[in-house]
């Protein structure tokens, strides 16, 4: 069975696509190797994080680091210019994304013979019973067919690094072959209908062919990459001063749940039930960006800590604003907690990260600002505030684009921007 890439599987680069490369956006990604392989919910432009590298990339033995990997944009950009890399990534299903993303150098004609054997073996088989998630959005037969092709890729599993890339390959196409909608970021709305749905057997065929070529087209790189599930307010098992150059982009504090942003496919991985089990499963090991994360927390420590020193007053007027605007809002919604919470996470990456950077390293972080309840909070200001006193010499700020602006309802008032804060040591 050959199993080629059509070209359908590219999506078009849209029309208001920017010729030059926006830190902050990800979809110009699915036109690159690799990178278009799974659309991450909150990645950032490749061709930025590659121009940022080779911009340093002069200084021998150069380390990069990403201490919020996501699906590995900094790590694949370090390896197309040949330079060491480290990440974290504390999100478990993200983070085994990543480690697939990886495994790109491998034998493409042994990972495309492993497939066709997988779809020589997959025989459909209804799921009795299935998660309530999962019977909302698929056909009963598309979810059987489904199930055989993930009992087939665990059927065929070597313990080598094709593994992974098949049970990518079967991953990335789990949102496709679903009729339901997903918003902007990936949540599910099962009462929203595609237009365009996928079949799995030809989704999963043309989905493994698009990777053989890229693997196949990618140049190959002698560059170490280490990934590790390593918490990014300790860095733990860095070396001190070790690393040149940070390229990242963290979680904002725009209340985004990036433990539901993987709901379908932890659902169909058995890796949870229901919704409530992703608060043990994925929250429990995220950065606080989300009010979700703020059950049963005392704000009290991060409006106590040290580290907040440069901001704690600002930081007190918008916590105590916010709290006051909870009382009179139906969801009553934490975000003054969650605030509090963020900039304290924050405070404590920066002072790892001045840990394990060496003098004269420099930090990209590209960034957004937010506005829960209609409450601004000036995030790049006070997270340069927060390097500062970490240890960093200076920061600086670049916008790159404008957000918040298609909203037509009267809940979101406040302009906002996202761009790229620098920070040097």
């Amino acid at each position: 069975m050959a199993l080629t890439a059509p070209e359908t599987l590219v999506p078009p680069a849209p029309s208001e696509q920017k010729s030059r490369s926006n830190g902050g956006v990800f979809i110009p990604n699915m036109r690159l190797p690799v990178h278009r392989w799974f659309r991450y919910s909150a990645g950032f432009s490749a061709a930025w994080a590659e121009a940022r590298i080779e911009s340093e990339s002069r200084a021998e033995d150069l380390v990069v680091l990403d201490p919020f990997v996501g699906s590995g944009t900094t790590l694949i950009a370090a390896q197309m210019q040949d330079v060491n890399s480290i990440g974290f990534e504390t999100h478990p299903l993200v983070r085994r994304i990543c480690q697939a993303k990886l495994a790109w150098d491998v034998d493409p004609e042994e990972f495309q013979r492993r497939a066709t054997l997988v779809l020589e073996q997959a025989v459909s088989r209804a799921w009795t019973n299935p998660p309530a998630l999962l019977a909302k959005i698929y056909h009963p037969s598309t979810l059987a067919a489904l199930v055989g092709l993930r009992d087939a890729v665990e059927s065929h599993r070597e313990g080598d690094r094709t593994d992974a890339l098949l049970w990518l390959a079967l991953l990335a196409i789990l949102r496709p072959c679903s009729p339901a909608g997903t918003a902007q970021w990936q949540y599910v709305l099962p009462n929203k209908s595609k237009r365009k749905v996928a079949e799995p057997i030809p989704a999963f065929t043309a989905q493994v062919g698009l990777m053989a070529q890229d693997m196949k087209d990618m140049p190959r790189s002698s560059a170490a990459v280490k990934l590790a599930s390593v918490d990014a307010r300790t860095a733990k098992g860095v070396e001190d001063g070790s690393v040149d150059l940070v390229v990242t982009s963290p979680p904002y504090p725009n209340n985004y749940d990036y433990a539901d942003a993987t709901r379908i496919e932890m659902t169909f991985l058995g890796e949870i039930e229901r919704w409530g089990d992703l608060q043990s499963q994925v929250r429990t090991h995220l950065m606080r960006s989300c009010s979700q994360h703020m059950s049963g927390y005392d704000p009290s420590e991060a409006l106590e800590a040290p580290e907040l020193e440069p901001i704690r007053s600002e930081l007190l007027g918008v916590y105590e604003r916010l709290a006051r605007e909870r009382e009179g809002r139906g969801g009553r919604k934490a975000y003054h907690a969650m605030i509090a919470a963020y900039f304290h996470d924050l405070s404590r990456t920066w002072i790892a990260l001045r840990r394990v950077c060496r003098p004269g390293a420099t930090a990209h972080f590209v960034v957004g600002d937010s506005a829960p309840y209609g409450v601004h909070v000036p995030v790049e200001r006070w997270l340069g505030e927060l390097a500062l006193e970490a240890g960093f010499s200076d920061w600086s700020f670049e916008k790159l684009r404008d957000r918040n602006t298609k909203w037509k309802n009267r809940k979101h008032r406040v302009p906002l921007h996202e761009g790229v804060l620098t920070v040097r040591g």
